[in-house]
This record gives C-alpha cells, structure tokens and sequence, in this order.
C-alpha cells in the first residue's frame, strides 16, 4: 500500500484526501489555463469559499501551488508560498505528472524543499495530468 492516490478518485474525494475542510482559508498560486479545474471546483466546494489568491494579504490555512518545469525557480516558488502560509499550514506543490508537458523531476522538489525550509511529506495522483506533493515546515522544538 503506498501514500499515493489512485487515478480514479473522484475529484471531490482528493480534496478530502488534501485534508481541506469547510472553513479553512486556501489560497492559489500558479494558475494557469493548464490547472485542472474540476479540481480547483473540488477544493473549493471542500472549504465551501473561494481560494484566494496571492494577493490576499491575510494568513491561510494551506496553499495550493501550481508549478511547471519552466516556471523558473522552485525553491524561490516556494518561499513566495509561504509569505502568507499559517504555522502548521501546508503547501500543495502541484506538478503535471511524469510525460506531461511541464514535469518536475522529483529530485529537483527534493532538493527544493529543504532549501526552502520545507520537509515533504506525501505525494498524491490528484487528477489525470497532475500530482500534488505536501510540504510542510519541520517541527522545531519550543
């Protein structure tokens, strides 16, 4: 059994699947006309409002961060991602999935995270062209 979500999970269940829940403050960065919108629909409808963008200007309980290999640099995407980023939060690095136009080599977000001050957590299929990795900031002693 692996940490990663089949292709055939209905949209709605991977938002649940992302630990989004009605409520919670999501903001978006990255969109383009390549996002997956039925997606983007799920997560919202999973926090019953609309995503924020990235001018939002308040803190945010998780940010969904859409990101193609020629976006530029990854470990500069992911700070700009944790600017308005509550403690605890959680960022989505949402990638198009290994032969798709735009792949991110895995490597390269191993290698970003901890530069970014990031740990990764979990890798999800989360639609038919895209996958979505965790990343959260490590616990530091109190």
């Amino acid at each position: 059994m692996s940490s990663t979500v089949g292709d055939s999970a209905p949209a709605a269940g991977t938002a649940d699947r992302l630990g989004l829940k009605p409520g919670m403050v999501v903001q978006e960065l990255g969109w383009d006309n390549d996002t997956d919108d039925e997606l983007r629909v799920a997560v919202e409808d999973a926090i019953d409002a609309d995503m924020v963008d990235g001018d939002y200007g308040n803190v945010v309980d998780a940010v969904l961060l859409w990101w193609r290999d020629d976006d530029g640099d990854l470990v500069d995407g992911l700070v700009d991602a944790l600017t308005d980023l509550v403690g605890g939060g959680s960022i989505w690095l949402l990638t198009p999935k290994v032969g798709r136009p735009g792949t991110v080599d895995a490597a390269d977000v191993s290698e970003a995270a901890p530069i970014a001050g990031l740990a990764q957590t979990t890798t999800a299929a989360v639609s038919k062209d895209w996958q979505a990795t965790r990343l959260v900031a490590p616990k530091t002693p109190a």
